[in-house]
This record gives structure tokens, sequence and C-alpha cells, in this order.
């Protein structure tokens, strides 16, 4: 597909990376010279000098001719300006990233008059993710499909879990037909397992499993479901206020601790329930005095990634509490994956993900379209929900007669509300959507996961 994107910061160089390994053909428009050319040195991608909100330079892009314009600058009107002129000059499929609280709760009105395909918030969606790893803060990673009928839940086995030694052959007998281990990281190893593996204590998995089971499950298998009541957050950004928002509505105390004044003053007029602190969060004494050893999960949402990753060290060894750690750089997810800082959030990487769902959908929109997308393991893993829209060779044949491709692993079937876990006996039927998790990078429809 041709597609333009408007922004090379931060997200949009992300979003180009992953589309370009996907084998679309990228055109960049930003502003700043020396962003492009660094881009263009690392990226087979082209590239025009200028504002996306001008109709010359869209034009100068190839605009009349390409699939999709995807607008992800920092500044959501010029995001919202370039989709609707894209729109007009080439009819083209648009998407911008709105950030700012007050143009998304208007969306819907906005996407409708505009046209948009899709409108993401990367600071809402981050702090989504977020707050469902404070109500599930036994999972280190949480992922929904199935409209939340399932979630994929990653976690790391303790040392004297029931899982430890365990033939996976076993693992449905012993835990429940509700479950199935998808994928298993051990050390820098990351494996689809099949019946034969043996489980092992300090294994990273993940599973795929109806929410409703989850408290059994970890019960079951020796980790204790400690619920948590009060939570601090350090820096007081657009995603804290989302995050703050959500969990205040759960009856979770908040408290957020912030350097900049101006930004006390609003998030304290915006959330009157919460708790701000004027202070710098990097400082110890304060964060003693503000009871960081008695809180229950400590979120680092600072603008710097260094200082996250040393607030969460630091709470991580003076507390128990449940941390998350804010990432931006893309360096940083492989490096800091195996010291002691929680849950890594990287919004850019959540936002190319649901822009890459979308992308994969639209260039297969008639066998099966692809309704979910996550990049797992230091995206070396993708898991995807198809929904199955008419008969092909996947269809109305029973999995065990199905040539399916190494690395890949059929983990649930929703049918009509029904969520199964697959045996030899069972087959995908149109109308289902169906859970692939696969280290075959790129899947655009569900008959991908055969043999050729």
């Amino acid at each position: 597909m041709k597609i333009v994107v408007v922004g090379c910061g931060k997200v949009g160089y992300a979003l180009t990376e992953q589309l370009t390994e996907e084998g679309h053909e990228i055109t960049l428009i930003d502003t700043k010279e020396e962003r492009i050319q660094s881009v263009l040195s690392q990226l087979d991608v082209q590239a025009v000098c200028g504002n996306g909100t001008s109709y010359v330079v869209q034009r100068d892009a190839g605009v009349e001719d390409a699939d999709l314009l995807i607008a992800v600058t920092n500044q959501d009107e010029i995001n919202l300006l370039s989709c609707l002129i894209a729109k007009k000059a080439g009819n083209c499929h648009t998407i911008a990233r709105v950030r700012d609280p007050e143009y998304y709760r208007e969306i819907g009105f906005i996407k409708e008059e505009l046209g948009l395909a899709m409108a993401i918030n990367p600071e809402k969606t981050a702090a989504a993710e977020i707050s469902d790893l404070i109500r599930i803060p036994s999972a280190m990673e949480i992922d929904k499909f199935a409209r939340g009928k399932v979630n994929l839940i990653k976690f790391k086995i303790p040392e004297k879990s029931i899982l430890n030694n365990m033939v996976l052959s076993e693992y449905s007998n012993t835990i429940g037909k509700n479950t199935l281990v998808c994928i298993v990281k051990r050390n820098s190893e990351i494996i689809i397992p099949d019946g034969n593996f043996v489980l092992s204590s300090g294994d990273i998995i993940s599973i795929i499993i109806p929410p409703e089971y989850m408290s059994s499950f970890f019960q079951k298998i020796g980790i204790k479901m400690r619920p948590i009541k009060n939570v601090m957050i350090a820096g007081g950004s657009t995603i804290a206020y989302y995050l703050a928002s959500s969990l205040i509505q759960s009856k979770i105390k908040v408290k957020i601790i912030e350097s900049d004044r101006k930004k006390c003053d609003i998030l304290s007029e915006m959330l009157p329930e919460a708790m701000i602190i004027y202070g710098d969060a990097a400082d110890k004494t304060l964060l003693l005095e503000e009871g960081i050893k008695r809180t229950d999960a400590f979120v680092s949402l600072t603008n710097m990634d260094e200082e996250n990753i040393l607030l969460s060290l630091y709470a991580n060894k003076i507390s128990d509490a449940k941390l998350i750690t804010k990432i931006n750089k893309i360096d940083f997810g492989e490096v800091i994956s195996d010291i002691p800082v929680g849950s890594i959030i990287c919004p850019k990487f959540i936002t190319a993900e649901h822009i890459i769902q979308y992308v994969r959908s639209l260039k297969n929109s008639f066998g099966s379209n692809v309704e979910a997308l996550y990049r797992l393991m230091d995206n070396k893993v993708e898991a995807l929900e198809f929904s199955v829209k008419k008969d092909s060779k996947v269809t109305n044949v029973p999995f065990s007669n199905l040539n399916i491709r190494s690395g890949i692993i059929v983990c649930c079937i929703n049918r009509q509300g029904k969520i199964i876990t697959p045996s030899g006996k069972d087959m995908i039927l149109k109308g289902d959507t169906v859970i692939i998790v696969t280290t075959e990078l790129g899947l655009n429809d569900i008959k991908d996961i055969l043999e050729d």
C-alpha cells in the first residue's frame, strides 16, 4: 500500500519503521529537514520537507495516489487539518493522532465530520493498559481479545508454583481446560510450546484465559491476588490524567507528584478527588514523606525514560509495590526487560499496534479482518484476532487435519460469545473470531497460518 505519514517524531518513526518492514511504500512529511535526513539514513522511505497541512506538500508526497494518510505530529490541530486536506485531495483513508482530552470527548463528532477512518489517542490507550495492570496486579502484561471476553496474560512462574516442572500435555487436566499456555520466554529464547514442553520456575509465560477464571487460576498456581487500593504516580502527564480518572472511578486512591506548578494547578481542578503533590519525584526524601514504602502500586510517567527507570528501581528496592514504567526510546525495551522495573509501557508502540491493525484489515478486507493486534515479548511475537468473514481452506476442517505453520498456535475461538479452547477435533467456522499467537510476524489473513 502507498501510505503518507505526517510527522516523524517518536511515534512517526516507530510507525514508519514497522510499516516499512511489512512492505508498504512510505512517504514522510515533516517540517524539520534534520529529522527527515535522520530517518532517510536509517529507513528505505521517501520524504518531503514541509507542513502536512499544505495541499502542495501533500500533493508532492503523492497523496492523490495514496491509499492512506496517517497524521501523528505532536499537534492535534495539524493532524486533523492534514487528514481533512488529504480526504479532499486524494479521497484516501485517514488516521489522526488526537491527544487533547477536550478534543477526545467529542471524537465521535470529529471523526464523522472529517471522515476519519480512525482517531488514536496514545495517552488514553496507554492509561487504559496501565489501569488493567493495576486491577490485575499479578500480571506483567494484559492484552484483551473478543471484546474483553478473553485475555492474554503475561506473568513469571514463581519458584514453588505447581507449574514448575509441569509437562504441557498435563496442563489442562491439572489447571483446567479454560486456559492455554501460548508463549514461553526462557532467558532470551522465545518459544511457542507444544505438548512435550516442560515449564520451569522463572519462565515468563503468556496464557489465554477468560477474565472470570483469572482469580482461581492465580490462586491455583500459587500467586496471591492482592487488590491495589492506592497508587502513586510520578509525573503529571496526560497519561497520568487519564489513568487517575480511571482509577478514581474504581475507588482507588491516587497521588500524583509533579514538579510543574501550572500542571499541578490544572490537575487539581480536573482531578479534585486525587492528591496532587507539587515537588520533584526524583527527590528521595519527598517520596519517603509521601509514603512510597506503603503504596500498593508505583507508576513512573515522567517525560524522561532514564528517570522513570531509576524511580522504578528505587521503588523496587524499598517497597513491595506493583511497578509500571513508561519508556519511549526504542532501544531501552530490550535493555531493561530483565531488570526489576515491573511492567513496561511504551505509548508509541501501542499507537503503532492499533494503526498496523487497521492497515492489515484495509489490505485484506474480504476473507478475514484483523480485529486486534499486539506486539509481545520485545516485539518478537504477535498476537492477532481475525474475524472470519467467509469460508476458505482453513474453515470446516478439524485442526488435526490442518497443516499449520511452525511458530503459530491457535489459542482461542470466539463463536457467538462462546469461548472455545481448541482441540484437534475443533474447527474454524465462518463468523468466528480466532486468536492466533505467532513468531511469524506480518500475518494479514487467517489463511496465512497454513503452510503453502
